[in-house]
């Protein structure tokens, strides 16, 4: 057999180098032979036979016939007989391949195959003197000619750009970029369940935008050449399933792809998973217990239970969690009785102290919240809910019951980063307007983030939105924390990247 290696990144004929011209005479061997086939009846899997068979005493001979099919990862030659591994969606799976079993032709064709060839084998079940359960083949067929070496399979891809770049060696390769995977799915899919068992719908709100509202983002822009219309991609979901809201459907969530013109770095890409929910009749305290409950069953169901750890740090994310206000965190981490009354200059003095640059636009919430950024929340490591945003920085939600200058708004931060956020929704048409026209003036200002006037979300307000709760996860970050994943591009199939 041909020895796996690491290159991976060649452009040009396949024909020019050694290790693949010898591939592509293989396949073409196989072409002129009738081809390879339309479709394979396996039977089991790696999984399933482990789990069937789990009991076996070494040297055992079941007298079963299976059926497996997957990737030859690589194999061992004993002269009479090969060991292969063979990699499925499930894990692997050993096959021994005895000549005496195969014949000598079969066993010379076999021998003849490369690591990464997709393969479909038929033999006995049994365990070796060594214990390691194994399909003994009696036939096999080439489903597929891998016309390049794999990874070196002892050390796999480790570039972490080739990584990103060439996700399907990574998933071939790696093991652990397997598990993170199937992770995300099984996160994804319990996420959905526990809003569904809430009596939520999921529902589908558009991606082009004649302009992105909902987020203070920074949006992709195109144009759709049939109407002549300068488009945006969408930054948030939220209108839109508020808007739904006003139309009678009392509890709605989405899990939705996001795009936001920012740049990359560990917790950001420019495009990536949000999921966002709407509940009829529900405040911002009713939404912290929901997330406290659904990250709970999260961890559980990715991990098997709630305490986790986290770049080797350890993490209960069984409920309740902490609950504190910005500005008391801002008082006690910054060691300041500053407030939202206090002097702009002096709230100034200390947003410069901690490395941040003003903009002149900025009021007393938005230097409250730098500080906050800066200071506090890279410390925040067990999961607290960080509550009463300021007004300045919540156009969307709405003013607390009882206090001047903040919102019902809360926002969750485990180990240093932002894992949701949510609010008692604004429903006051009026209030609603006021913001977009305040958010609309530090547009104009030159603030790109700043939230449009979105008129026909404000019509809708008109027709009345019930007390509300919303929420939004993002999903990545969450897989992030629950695999123990320290860059997004490592949860993400397909980041965003450079072309090469």
């Amino acid at each position: 057999m041909t020895e796996p290696t690491d290159r991976h990144d060649e452009g040009d004929d396949l024909e020019s180098h050694a290790l693949t011209k010898d591939r592509v005479d293989k396949y073409r061997r196989v072409i002129e032979g009738g081809g390879f086939p339309y479709s394979f009846n396996r039977t089991h899997t790696s999984g399933d036979l482990r789990a069937q068979y789990r009991d076996l005493e070494p040297g055992t001979e079941t007298g079963d016939e299976v059926t497996v099919a997957g990737r030859l990862m690589n194999t061992r030659d004993m002269g009479k007989l090969t060991f292969a591994v063979l990699s499925d969606v499930d894990g692997t799976i050993q096959l021994f391949v005895d000549e005496r079993k195969l014949g000598s032709d079969a066993f010379a064709a076999f021998a003849d195959l490369d690591s990464g060839d997709w393969v479909g084998a038929t033999g006995e079940v049994i365990t070796t003197k060594r214990g390691e359960l194994s399909v003994r083949i009696s036939e096999f067929t080439l489903l597929q000619k891998s016309l390049r070496p794999l990874p070196d399979k002892w050390h796999g891809l480790k570039d972490i750009e080739a990584r990103s770049r060439y996700r399907y060696l990574d998933l071939i390769a790696n093991e652990d970029a397997r598990a993170t995977a199937r992770a995300r799915a099984t996160i994804v899919a319990e996420l959905r369940r526990q809003f569904e068992m809430r009596g939520y719908v999921e529902f589908d709100t558009p991606t082009l935008l004649s302009q992105a509202t909902g987020a203070n983002a920074t949006p992709f822009e195109t144009h759709h050449n049939a109407l002549d219309l300068d488009m945006s991609l969408r930054i948030a979901t939220e209108l839109y399933l508020k808007r739904l809201v006003v139309g009678g459907l009392e509890k709605v969530y989405e899990v939705g792809r996001i795009f936001r013109n920012e740049g990359v770095d560990a917790t950001h890409n420019p495009e990536f998973t949000m999921l966002e929910s709407y509940e009829a009749f529900a405040d911002y305290d009713t939404i912290m217990t929901l997330v406290e409950e659904v990250f709970a069953a999260c961890a559980i169901a990715a991990t098997g239970g709630t305490a986790i750890e986290y770049g080797g740090r350890p993490l209960d994310l069984a409920g309740p969690y902490r609950r504190a206000t910005m500005l008391d965190l801002v008082q006690e981490h910054a060691d300041t009785d500053l407030d939202y009354d206090s002097d702009r200059a002096a709230l100034v003095d200390l947003v410069t102290s901690h490395g941040v640059e003003p903009q002149d636009v900025w009021g007393a919430g938005k230097l409250i919240e730098a500080i906050f950024d800066a200071v506090v929340e890279p410390h925040l490591w067990d999961p607290t809910f960080v509550t009463e945003y300021p007004i300045e920085v919540s156009p969307l939600s709405r003013a607390h019951r009882s206090k001047p200058h903040v919102t019902e708004r809360f926002e969750i931060f485990i180990a240093g980063s932002e894992y949701a956020n949510g609010f008692s929704e604004l429903n006051d048409s009026f209030d609603q307007r006021a913001r977009f026209e305040a958010q609309a003036s530090r547009k104009v200002a030159g603030d790109d983030e700043a939230h449009p006037i979105d008129e026909d979300y404000l019509r809708a307000l008109e027709y009345g939105l019930p007390p509300t709760g919303g929420l939004g996860i993002g999903v990545d970050r969450l897989v992030m924390l629950l695999t123990d994943k320290h860059h997004i591009r490592d949860v993400i199939l397909f980041p965003t990247m450079r072309p090469e």
